[in-house]
C-alpha cells in the first residue's frame, strides 16, 4: 500500500467526503488510482455554491445560494476553515416569503461572521428596508459590526472596497441566479460579473 496525495478544486469537508466516496467507488470497479486522482483535480464547482473568486490583493469572495438559515450557517462554516483574516457575510432575505426566517438568519450570520453587510436579495413586492429591520433584530442581538446598504451592487462593492489580503466574503443568496426580482419588474444581476467588474477597477 502507498499514500496517493490528492488535490480537489473544491472548498468544504463535504466536497471532502463526496470525493473519498467517489475513490471508494472508483477503485471498486477497478479504475487506476493515476485516472482518479487526474479527474478528481478536473472537478469544478457547481455555479453558484460556494463558487470562488480569488482577487490579486489576497482575499476571497465566495458566491453562495445559501438563503435559509441552516444554508447560512453551513456556509459561514465552511467559509470560517479558509479564513486568514476576517470573514465578512453579504446578504439579505427574500421578499413575500416566510418572515419568521429573517431574525435567525440575521443572528446567525452575526454570530459566525466578522462583519455583516445587510442589504437586498429579491424584495420582491416588499419594501427592501422593512425586510432589513426584520434581519437585524437578529442581528442585533449578536455584538458584530454590521452595516447596512439596500442596494445589493453597492453593498458587494462596499466589502470589496474595505476587503483586506486574508479576508473571506461570503455573497450570500443569489447564487446561480441572473437576475433581481425587484416589484413587478426583473433586472439583470450576475453576482459573478459584477464581482468581475468591481475587482477589475480595483
Amino acid at each position: 500500500d502507498k499514500v496517493v496525495p490528492i488535490e480537489i478544486n473544491l472548498i468544504g469537508k463535504f466536497n471532502i467526503y463526496n470525493a473519498l466516496c467517489s475513490i471508494a467507488a472508483c477503485s471498486a470497479f477497478g479504475i487506476p488510482m493515476d485516472d482518479i486522482v487526474n479527474g478528481l483535480k478536473k472537478l469544478k464547482n457547481v455555479i453558484g455554491r460556494s463558487e470562488k473568486i480569488i482577487s490579486s490583493s489576497g482575499f476571497t469572495i465566495l458566491i453562495d445560494f445559501a438563503h435559509t438559515p441552516n444554508e447560512i450557517k453551513n456556509i459561514l462554516k465552511t467559509a470560517r476553515e479558509y479564513t486568514k483574516n476576517k470573514l465578512v457575510i453579504v446578504f439579505g432575505c427574500g421578499g413575500d416569503r416566510d418572515k419568521a426566517k429573517r431574525p435567525i438568519m440575521g443572528k446567525i450570520a452575526g454570530e459566525l461572521s466578522d462583519f455583516c453587510v445587510v442589504t437586498s436579495d429579491n424584495p420582491r413586492s416588499e419594501q427592501p428596508e422593512a425586510i432589513i429591520d426584520d434581519i437585524l433584530v437578529g442581528v442585533k442581538q449578536t455584538n458584530v459590526s454590521y452595516v447596512v446598504i439596500p442596494d445589493r451592487k453597492s453593498a458587494i462593492k462596499y466589502a470589496i472596497d474595505n476587503a483586506k489580503s486574508g479576508d473571506v466574503i461570503v455573497l450570500a443568496g443569489k447564487g446561480h441566479e441572473k437576475y433581481q426580482i425587484l416589484n413587478d419588474k426583473t433586472i439583470p444581476f450576475d453576482e459573478r460579473e459584477i464581482v468581475e467588474e468591481i475587482l477589475r477597477r480595483e
